[in-house]
C-alpha cells in the first residue's frame, strides 16, 4: 500500500507527516537524511518497546545508525518532573549533541514527554515522533505541543516544540489493546465534531469497520484528522486563536483524568469522548445547537463502545463544584475565565467565553446521577 505525506506547512519548522502501512520497518531509509552523524536515541515505554522496538533498531542498524533506548513505564502517570529529569539526564550521559536526532517512539504519553525533553536539551535538539497509538497518531504527535503533568493539572508545563518528521505506521495499531484504540477513536471523532461535519458523517458510517480493522478505512481517518490539525496548527502554531478549537471534549476531559489521579480508570481518549458528549449537552442547553446533536453524538459513541457517560467511569469522582474547580486550572483559562469549546452543529465548534457556569454545574450534576 502506498505510503500518504502530508506537510505541517510552518515555514522554517515545516516537516512532513508519513501515514501508511510498514513505515517502521523502512524508518531507517525516512530518518537518515535527517542525521549529521549516524546516531540517534529512542525513547519508549516498556510495553512499545517489547512489541517493536527490535523492528525500529534493526530499520536503522540497516542504513548504519546506531541506537540506543530508554525504556520508561508505561501509563499517563509516567509523564511527570521525575521521567522528564531521567530522558534529560540520559540523552545527556548517552552524548547527544543539538544536531543529533531524538526518536519518541510510543503513544501520547512518550510523544509529550520526550518532545517537552528534546525541547530543554542544549536548549532544543531535533526530536522525531513515531506514534505508535491511534491518539498519538492523529492527535499529540502533530503540531509540537510538548509537555508533562503537573498535580495542579494536565499538559500545564510544557513547549511548543516541532519534530522534524512523523511516520504514523497503521499497521503498528494492530498490536493495541480494543480499550486502547477506541479511546485514541475519542479524538478522532473530535475532529469530525469540531470542523467537518461529512467527517462524522463518514465516521458513522465506518467507524465500525475501522474498529474491526480496516486498514483503507484507517489509513483515511489518520490522514483526514491530521490533514485537519496541521492546517489548524498552520494558521496558529501556538493556539492564540484557531488551535484551541482542538481542545473540544478537553475541558471536561482533562478534569475527569486529574480526578482520577491520571490513572487506567480514564485514559486520555476516553475522557475527551465524555467530554466531546458534555460539550454538545451544554451548547444544546444555551440554546447554540439542536437536541439532535448531543443526541447523535452519544448515540455514534455508544456503538463504538465508548464512554460516554460519568457513570461509565469507576469509582467515585468529585461533585460538580470539585470538577469546576479542576477545570479552572485549565489551560484555556484566560484573564482567570474559564474558556470552553461549544458548538452550533456537528463540524461547527468555536472558542467560548463568558458561559454560564451555572449550566455547566447543572449538566454536571445531572451526569454525576446514578442512571437507572
Amino acid at each position: 500500500m502506498s505510503i500518504e505525506t502530508l506537510k505541517v506547512d510552518l515555514g522554517a519548522r515545516a516537516y512532513d507527516i508519513l501515514i501508511g502501512e510498514g513505515l517502521l520497518e523502512d524508518a531507517g531509509r525516512h530518518i537518515a537524511p535527517l542525521l549529521r552523524r549516524p546516531k540517534v536515541a529512542i525513547v519508549s515505554d516498556e510495553n512499545v518497546a517489547g512489541l517493536h522496538l527490535a523492528t525500529l533498531e534493526a530499520a536503522l542498524n540497516g542504513q548504519g545508525i546506531s541506537t540506543s533506548a530508554l525504556r520508561l513505564p508505561a501509563g499517563e502517570a509516567t509523564k511527570n518532573w521525575r521521567a522528564l529529569e531521567q530522558v534529560v539526564e540520559w540523552l545527556l550521559s548517552e552524548k547527544i549533541e543539538r544536531d543529533d536526532v531524538v526518536i519518541a517512539f510510543g503513544g501520547g504519553v512518550i510523544g509529550d514527554l520526550t518532545g517537552f525533553a528534546a525541547a530543554i536539551l542544549r536548549r532544543g535538539v531535533r526530536f522525531v515522533q513515531i506514534p505508535t497509538s491511534l491518539l498519538a497518531q492523529v492527535d499529540s504527535s502533530v503540531g509540537g505541543k510538548t509537555g508533562i503533568n503537573s498535580p495542579h493539572g494536565k499538559n500545564l508545563v510544557g513547549a511548543f516544540y516541532q519534530p522534524e518528521l512523523v511516520l504514523a505506521d497503521i499497521g503498528v495499531l494492530e498490536t493495541l489493546s480494543a480499550r486502547d484504540f477506541i479511546a485514541g477513536y475519542g479524538e478522532v471523532a473530535k475532529y469530525g465534531m469540531l470542523g467537518d461535519g461529512g467527517f462524522f458523517a463518514w465516521l458513522e458510517e465506518n467507524g465500525p469497520d475501522m474498529a474491526a480493522g480496516d486498514v483503507a478505512k484507517r489509513i483515511y481517518a489518520v490522514r483526514r484528522s491530521c490533514e485537519m490539525k496541521a492546517e489548524i496548527v498552520a494558521r496558529d502554531e501556538f493556539e492564540r486563536g484557531d488551535r484551541a478549537l482542538l481542545n473540544l471534549g478537553h475541558t471536561f476531559g482533562h478534569a475527569l483524568e486529574a480526578a482520577t489521579g491520571y490513572s487506567d480508570r480514564l485514559l486520555h481518549g476516553e475522557g475527551v469522548a465524555i467530554g466531546c458528549a458534555l460539550a454538545f449537552e451544554v451548547s444544546q442547553r444555551l440554546g447554540l445547537c439542536s437536541q439532535e446533536c448531543p443526541s447523535r453524538v452519544r448515540a455514534h459513541l455508544s456503538r463504538m463502545k465508548m464512554k460516554v457517560d460519568l457513570s461509565d467511569i469507576a469509582g467515585e469522582l468529585p461533585d460538580a463544584d470539585g470538577l469546576l474547580a479542576l477545570m479552572a486550572q485549565d489551560k484555556k483559562v484566560q484573564d482567570g475565565k474559564l474558556r470552553f469549546i461549544l458548538a452550533r452543529d456537528i463540524g461547527d465548534s468555536f472558542v467560548a467565553e463568558n458561559v454560564d457556569l451555572a449550566v455547566v454545574k447543572s449538566v454536571l450534576t445531572e451526569a454525576l446521577e446514578p442512571r437507572p
